[in-house]
């Protein structure tokens, strides 16, 4: 049972949506996604999740069951958030689950940093495109939804205005997996430093991936400088190398923006109209939604300090004029959404990084208060 205790804490977020409610209704919808990286573990046990083709079958299954079940309610349907995050962070850099990499970086039992990358994401979109012709076929007339997907992507600067450097910035961003839902198949530019170890799409699996959203979601917090690479490394290979670039965050000894609580991530707004111009103008002009879009605070302060949230006040003000910005300049952006709501677990970090606009106080029964950049977005949705 929830004490009053409870309700008290969580009274701004209710008073929020029933102010937003009753100015227009419309304004507070679900938007799901069906896979954010939670695989069931046995079928990690069964045969080796997405490392399998045999994924494809049974991610279209529990699709099939969540849009049977909720799709009367639900509008906007996300099949995947970040397919790139959890390829190279679960099968290249062996950081998140299941925690696999190539022997000779040390610390993991088994994997390969230089193939299965590109296998788990290769099933990833095909999972993803299995699903949208799934929805489209059997739910989307009757139901009257959307359905698209979550990628992230950093804004790539070159490092320099060379050439070398300029090319290396946009192999960057084609290593982030954008290209094939829009073209059906890899950038040219991974097909010929990848190889033989990136697969292939079927004629038919093409043609389902061409196109396969009604929206695209996009997550932005950072932008990184990128600089060219002259040769591969021909004997310790890996996805973080293909792409012959190399990113970071400092150019001449200054940083690329203002720092946050998250020691490689720095405030670049201007680099969130950038992306979204560029996927305006190469991806075909889609209706995007920015999905995901905050910074995060070091949790070593106390209640009294970390609702003072001034910075993060400030990177929303600024990102938010940035994505004007990139409206005026004809992008069809539908909707931007916070990270987040509330602090939370946040993957490697843990409780130790506060990304939220409600502070939970981890030390007091998970009680919640409203920081100041929470109010600053209730003044802001309801002008």
């Amino acid at each position: 049972m929830r004490t009053q205790t409870d309700k008290a804490d969580l009274s701004f977020a209710f008073q929020l949506a029933l102010e937003i409610l009753l100015k227009d209704p419309t304004r507070i919808q679900p938007y799901v996604t069906i896979f954010h990286w939670d695989l069931p573990q046995a079928l990690e046990d069964e045969y080796g999740g997405f490392l399998s083709p045999l994924i494809v079958d049974d991610f279209v299954d529990f699709a099939n069951l969540c849009f049977k079940e909720f799709g009367d309610r639900v509008k906007h349907w996300i099949t995947m958030n970040e397919p790139w995050s959890y390829s190279y962070g679960g099968y290249d850099a062996g950081l998140l689950a299941p925690g696999r990499c190539s022997a000779w970086m040390s610390f993991c039992p088994t994997g390969n940093s230089g193939t299965e990358p590109y296998k788990v994401a290769h099933n990833l979109l095909l999972s993803h495109a299995a699903t949208v012709k799934l929805y489209k076929q059997k739910y989307q007339a009757s139901q009257k939804g959307q359905i698209g997907i979550t990628l992230v992507c950093y804004w790539m600067v070159p490092l320099t205005e060379s050439t070398a450097d300029k090319e290396a910035a946009q192999r960057a961003i084609d290593f982030m997996f954008i290209h094939p839902i829009t073209y059906g198949d890899y950038p040219k530019s991974m097909r010929t430093l990848v190889g033989k170890r990136l697969p292939k799409f079927t004629a038919e699996q093409a043609e389902l991936l061409i196109g396969s959203y009604d929206f695209l979601g996009l997550n932005y917090y950072i932008a990184n400088y990128v600089y060219n690479v002259r040769f591969a490394n021909p004997v310790n290979l890996s996805y973080s190398t293909d792409s012959l670039s190399v990113q970071t965050t400092v150019k001449n000894g200054k940083a690329i923006g203002l720092p946050t609580g998250v020691s490689t991530f720095f405030m670049y707004p201007k680099g969130l109209k950038d992306l979204l111009v560029y996927t305006k103008e190469k991806y075909k002009n889609p209706t995007i939604y920015i999905t995901e879009n905050g910074m995060g605070d070091n949790n070593n302060v106390s209640r009294e300090v970390g609702v003072k949230d001034d910075s993060r006040v400030y990177f929303y003000n600024v990102h938010l004029q940035s994505l004007k910005n990139a409206i005026d300049a004809g992008v069809k952006v539908k909707g931007y959404f916070t990270w987040s709501f509330l602090d939370n677990f946040e993957w490697l970090s843990g409780y130790t990084q506060r990304f939220g606009i409600g502070f939970v106080d981890f030390n007091d029964g998970l009680k919640r208060y409203p920081k100041k950049s929470a109010f600053w977005f209730k003044k802001f949705l309801l002008k």
